[in-house]
């Protein structure tokens, strides 16, 4: 029993002794130095978001519908950037003339044509070609919205109930 006893107490000591820190030596001969460098490298960059324009719920167009999303842009500081806005994904479709096109089974090419623009006044038309109909802006380092306005103008025939959509591209050049 002793021998077990001894065996048990000299474990436990073990361990005990195991994970007590080790205090530190100190010593008096005297020290040196050495620095090193801490570096990061940052690079322009830009990141983008978008949500959805909705136009609502409408019956015959005849007069115009207008409204308004936002876009999130994110560049790193001093970055200078430009947004597009490409035509959309329905087949005809142009910065020019957009189209929504109508989702029912037998009803995809039946379109609907509406404007995205970069002012309320609706009178400048938001495009893809930089330097000529893009947004631009300079990087905060922090989210910068901007608006869209969209506008379904009067149709010169209200097509059939459906729902109609489009899904738009928004680039960001930096």
């Amino acid at each position: 029993m002793t021998r077990s006893l001894s065996v048990s107490v000299f474990v436990f000591f073990l361990l005990a002794t195991a994970s007590a820190p080790i205090a530190a030596a100190i010593y008096s001969n005297g020290s040196n130095t050495a620095t090193f460098d801490v570096t990061l490298t940052l690079q322009a960059n830009c990141g983008i978001t978008a949500n959805p324009l909705n136009f609502g719920t409408a019956g015959v167009l005849t007069t115009a519908i207008n409204q308004q999303s936002t876009l999130s842009v994110t560049c790193t500081n001093t970055t200078p950037y430009n947004v597009g806005l490409d035509a959309g994904t329905v087949t005809g479709s142009t910065v020019a003339g957009r189209l929504m096109a109508g989702t029912t089974t037998g009803n995809t090419g039946t379109t609907v044509g509406f404007q995205l623009y970069q002012d309320s006044g609706h009178t400048t038309v938001w495009g893809n070609t930089q330097g000529t109909n893009t947004v631009g802006g300079t990087g905060t380092g922090a989210a910068q919205t901007i608006n869209v306005y969209g506008q379904v103008p009067p149709q010169g025939t209200t097509p059939k109930p459906d729902t109609y959509q489009t899904t738009i591209t928004a680039t960001v050049y930096f």
